[in-house]
């Protein structure tokens, strides 16, 4: 009695695994009459080039700032100016010549306007927000958006005219 007791449980043990094999479930998705978002597909060169790398001395950026004019000379006092801002506001995060937490602002007027660094250093919220560029920086940058040190339009100026001595 025992010996068939133990054999009619490990049958029933060995049915129940047998039975329970996975089933995949297949999720339905629900539309609504919705279609898809035409996704551009990028070009392998800008597939290949990253943001910060990237030239568009034509965008201003979004800000108040719609013109900026270089003199011919630099302005070594308003660098100097710009040198200590810099030094005091920005280097948690850039360094000159090097990525950091940002991108360095060595060469920075090779590849963007004075107009849209400065549009970047008063208002990178609304920067991140509507300008393409701003946006593609900040995801090669690990999403870690530049943080709005209010400065005054001259504090930016100032660190403008440093940028030119880097």
């Amino acid at each position: 009695m025992k010996t068939l007791s133990k054999l009619m449980t490990l049958l029933f043990v060995a049915l129940l695994l047998s039975c329970g094999g996975k089933e995949e479930k297949k999720k339905e998705s629900i539309s609504y009459g919705r279609k898809e978002a035409p996704v551009k597909e990028k070009t392998a060169e800008e597939k290949a080039t990253p943001a910060s790398k990237k030239i568009d001395l034509a965008n201003k950026g979004i800000g108040p700032i719609k013109s900026v004019t270089f003199d011919a000379e630099i302005d070594q006092k308003m660098a100097t100016e710009g040198a200590e801002v810099f030094k005091k506001m920005c280097t948690a995060c850039h360094r000159t010549n090097k990525k950091f937490v940002g991108p360095p602002p060595t060469g920075i007027y090779e590849r963007r306007s004075p107009e849209w660094v400065m549009n970047m250093i008063l208002d990178p919220e609304g920067m991140v927000k509507n300008d393409a560029l701003a946006k593609e920086l900040l995801m090669e940058f690990n999403g870690s958006p530049m943080a709005n040190q209010n400065l005054t339009e001259q504090e930016a100026r100032s660190v403008l005219e440093y940028f030119r001595t880097l």
